[in-house]
């Protein structure tokens, strides 16, 4: 490069001094070169999250779900002549879709684990592999008061991902999640675990999230949240988004109390919550001033049921639960979680304190529906299903009626539409506030024509098909 000796506009002693300068700084950088990161800083690799993800995505899916919804009508419509005249079918339905990630976590049995309300009402489900593949899924079970569901897929050519223990997880954990936000696929986003056991939330009914910044957004339910050990900690599930978009607070299903679920459903079917007859609530200071207690964590026994297992195990209104099978409690949510979570038979033990002393009391999480009777005393169309007399709240007010405990697949209770849960309020149009007012309907009726149940707070009409 040829650099002038002197600059050919004088008009000025910057002016005459500008080319000079510029020519030095040209030539101390010499020819262009294309930028590029090292390979190694210091004889060492540079850290990279691609090893983990190299075994992770693989695990990680795309679901499709196809709901029909019934469309509201006009009343012409529902006029038999109008319809045949013009030839419109008796049903009209239309097709709503939703998308949502899973995650493989056995892929010798092809299981699934995903979001309740990725799946919820779902006619058709269908997911896509990593390698591209789609299958249609079976749903084997969910649990909407945890936000879990499992499926079901053909168990060929499939990767799946070891699982870790939540609870060994710390705020500050590094933490990757997995997923495929507005249907864009197999995204990846990392942050922290930014808090533990978030409760009180009302996004579910059993809370005890993992918060994290890690971008969450639409389309991420259902999918993974992993350690840097390429490890399930958690299952997507919700953001706080007080403007529409990500904020950086996510909230992940703990994969601990997503394995107790699925263990259950893979079992029976759905999960079988214990009774263990006890209302709490958080321990706050004045409490604990009042009840003797030198401690700021616990939860305090409101209320003891009459007859339940709590009450043989001596628990009394005040006690103040410490901990539960030798782990700290956090607060009313956390042991109404660990309680929930427990199986029907399970022994449990609570370290509490009375009057100031620390004891120990032990019980056994006893079945919920053992006073029940089977349905098949009741009519041969309800055989399978356990009944008994019950109670719902409702926006106006305490609701009687017969309560549906478990129902066997495929018996004829589950036939007619009854599932676990539900709240029977009427039976062929009359009103049935208790097992043996359902007994003289169907005697006076001579069998089974239509229900009115309580579900998820709303009232489902279902007729005999």
């Amino acid at each position: 490069m040829m650099c002038p000796n002197r600059s050919p506009v004088r008009r000025g002693r910057a002016r005459r001094r500008w080319p000079l300068l510029l020519c030095l700084v040209l030539l101390s950088i010499g020819p262009a070169v294309p930028a590029a990161l090292p390979a190694a800083v210091g004889g060492k690799e540079l850290p990279s999250l691609a090893p983990i993800l190299e075994r992770a995505v693989p695990a990680v899916v795309n679901i499709a779900t196809v709901t029909r919804i019934e469309m509201a009508e006009h009343p012409l419509l529902r006029d038999p002549f109008f319809r045949y005249f013009f030839d419109i079918p008796e049903h009209r339905e239309r097709r709503g879709q939703s998308l949502g990630s899973g995650v493989i976590v056995d892929a010798k049995a092809g299981l699934i684990l995903t979001n309740y309300h990725v799946v919820s009402k779902a006619q058709q489900i269908e997911v896509t592999l990593h390698d591209g593949r789609t299958l249609m899924a079976e749903l084997v079970g969910s649990d909407p008061q945890t936000d879990v569901a499992v499926l079901r897929v053909p168990a060929q050519g499939l990767t799946d991902i070891p699982l870790a223990d939540s609870d060994a997880l710390r705020v500050g954990d590094f933490v990757i999640a997995i997923g495929s936000p507005f249907g864009l696929a197999q995204t990846v986003t990392s942050g922290i675990v930014s808090a533990l056991g978030r409760s009180g939330l009302g996004i579910e009914g059993y809370e005890s999230f993992i918060q994290t910044d890690a971008s969450i957004n639409p389309g991420n339910s259902g999918g993974p949240l992993i350690d840097l050990r390429g490890e399930l900690v958690g299952i997507n599930t919700a953001i706080l988004a007080p403007g529409g978009g990500n904020v950086g607070i996510g909230f992940a299903i703990p994969v601990n109390m997503a394995r107790s679920v699925m263990e259950q459903i893979v079992e029976h079917g759905v999960v079988r919550r214990g009774l263990f007859g006890i209302a709490v609530q958080d321990l706050t200071p004045e409490l604990a001033g009042a009840l003797q207690a030198d401690i700021y964590r616990g939860a305090v026994v409101a209320q003891v049921e009459s007859g339940t297992a709590a009450e043989r195990a001596g628990l009394r209104p005040g006690d103040v639960v410490v901990a539960i099978d030798g782990i700290e409690v956090q607060g009313a949510a956390d042991l109404r979680n660990r309680i929930g979570l427990k199986r029907i038979g399970d022994k449990v033990e609570l370290t509490i304190l009375r009057d100031g002393r620390q004891r120990m009391v032990r019980g056994v999480i006893a079945d919920p529906y053992a006073s029940f009777t089977d349905g098949v005393r009741v009519s041969r169309s309800l055989a399978g299903a356990r009944l008994g007399d019950g109670a719902m709240a409702t926006q106006r007010g305490q609701l009687a009626g017969v309560a549906v405990g478990t129902v066997e697949e495929e018996s004829p209770a589950s036939e007619v539409g009854l599932r676990e849960g539900d709240l029977v309020v009427e039976v062929n149009g009359q009103r049935t506030g208790s097992l043996e007012e359902l007994r003289r309907v169907l005697r006076r009726f001579g069998g089974l024509a239509s229900l009115s149940i309580w579900r998820d707070g709303q009232l489902l009409q279902i007729s005999r098909r």
